[in-house]
């Protein structure tokens, strides 16, 4: 239209390049939605105004929106009044409007309009990034090393990626009740009525809500306590149940279950999945190892690992990453295979990004936590980071875990949204047996009977919801905890 080319006029001798736009799509688009309200439908759920590239076409969306949003219908006349009446010279909003309705085109075209419009915005975005990455290299700041100016280009890839949009800020209120109803309604339709992603564990699910999005979990033990085991349970889980849907806006989200990325820092590849394939086949890993195993168990390791093979879990094994790597990896995960969870195995293999934090363990031990909080936040998925418990657990009679025995404590507690503790009874009694015969021997054996095959997960710290003991069944030659066949559910306390 003649009207809106002329707040852009062009000049023969033009000393920049205009920004990929296409004014006609976005007039297109804005008079299909005033003739149909049902095309806002179609495109709200991944256009918003500053996508748009002329600045009054912002305004009527955004009054659009509004207006529809609040349950009336939005027309040129309804429209007009919220919008400011001079738009040239020679045309005012009110038949800018109109002229728009009048030359609209259909609500089936709708979404490849408001399609077009989104990807301009994203090209827009990606020269800005591009333009300030040529900025930064020559600005050739001291504090703007290499690795940090690869970093904020990749945090800011990945937010465009996924969201289209780069930049932070402030959000109305109306936005975050919007996101609360959605999850309700999630939880409502996912398997169990949680509002997170399944652990399997059924009453470690009921007292957690799930897995949480954004979620920083620490899952902390003493050696041999079965961390690792416990973490490998989860993230088959949960990549077991992976079902997905599909987006109005073309992107793939979990339905239920999740794709679930591993960074195991103190075992490989190999030792994670032969942990995972005895777990599920019901064969002592140990027995794999060693090829201890018959013909007609071979034949059930082949089943099973072609049914886990499915699985969308992805490992990573690389030893001594700092929490940059580890953030810039899982970055890349997300935009490029999709990522629900992530688990890190464990906190204290994990290296400081600055070299001062190098300096001082308990100031990079903040560092990382500080920032794989921010990480989860970023990436909206809930991070479980396993952690080594100080050896003073060792010195008490009573050797259940507390919030202090977290080394470093200060930084983890406080970053941590959730801290799990693993404990099992049997494994100290194993070590004090008496001499066999004696009347101590009888009453170990009857205390041991008591706890054979169980553990303890200790809820420590949960923001949103109680904390308390679930027991569960634990199953030592096979690494696997599983549900209890009776529930037993001890709760300390609940923090509301």
């Amino acid at each position: 239209m003649e009207a809106v080319q002329r707040l852009h006029p062009e000049s023969d001798e033009r000393p920049y390049r205009l920004a990929p736009h296409n004014i006609d799509a976005e007039q297109a688009l804005l008079g299909a939605i005033l003739v149909n309200n049902e095309a806002f439908y179609r495109v709200s759920d991944f256009l918003e105004p500053e996508h748009f590239y002329e600045a009054v076409h912002k305004d009527i969306y955004e009054v659009l929106d509004k207006i529809i949003r609040a349950g009336k219908t939005a027309t040129p006349v309804t429209a007009k009044t919220f919008l400011p009446d001079e738009l040239l010279e020679d045309m005012t909003m009110a038949q800018y409007l109109a002229r728009l309705a009048a030359e609209a085109t259909t609500v089936l075209n709708a979404i490849d309009y408001g399609q077009t419009v989104y990807d301009l915005a994203l090209e827009r975005a990606l020269i800005q990034i591009g333009e300030e990455m040529v900025e930064t290299a020559y600005g050739r700041d001291v504090e703007a090393t290499p690795a940090k100016q690869i970093e904020s280009a990749e945090r800011q890839l990945f937010d465009l990626a996924e969201k289209g949009r780069y930049d932070g800020g402030f959000q109305g209120f109306n936005n975050a009740l919007r996101d609360a109803i959605e999850m309700a309604g999630e939880a409502f339709k996912r398997d169990g009525g949680l509002s997170g992603i399944a652990t399997g564990l059924t009453e470690l699910d009921r007292l957690m809500g799930g897995l949480q999005g954004s979620d920083l979990i620490i899952l902390a033990a003493r050696p041999a306590m079965g961390k690792t085991a416990l973490a490998t349970n989860i993230a088959f889980e949960v990549a077991r149940s992976y079902r997905s849907a599909t987006l109005a806006d073309g992107r793939i989200k979990a339905e239920n279950g999740g794709i679930v990325g591993f960074f195991s820092l103190e075992m490989s590849s190999e030792q994670l999945a032969t942990r995972i394939l005895a777990e599920q086949s019901g064969i002592a890993s140990s027995d794999i190892r060693r090829g201890n195993i018959h013909e007609g168990q071979f034949s059930t390791l082949v089943d099973t690992s072609n049914t886990l093979s499915q699985a969308p879990l992805y490992i990573d094994d690389t030893g001594g990453i700092s929490v940059s790597q580890l953030a810039a990896r899982a970055r890349r995960l997300k935009r490029q295979k999709g990522l629900d969870l992530l688990i890190v195995d464990y906190l204290q293999l994990l290296s400081g990004s600055s070299k001062r934090a190098n300096e001082n363990r308990v100031q990079e031990l903040t560092e990382i936590t500080t920032s794989l909080k921010a990480l989860a936040k970023e990436l909206e998925v809930p991070i479980i980071a396993l952690s080594q418990l100080s050896r003073q657990v060792e010195n008490r009679d009573d050797k259940r875990p507390q919030l202090s025995d977290l080394r470093e404590s200060g930084s983890i507690e406080q970053d941590a949204d959730v801290v799990l503790f693993i404990y099992r009874e049997e494994y100290y009694l194993k070590g004090k047996e008496p001499q066999a015969g004696t009347a101590e021997h009888t009453e170990w054996q009857t205390k041991m009977e008591l706890v054979h095959g169980m553990a303890e997960v200790i809820i420590g710290k949960q923001r949103h919801g109680p904390t308390g003991t679930v027991k569960l069944a634990f199953t030592d030659h096979l690494t696997r905890f599983s549900n209890l066949a009776r529930n037993e559910y001890s709760p300390e306390r609940r923090d509301r």
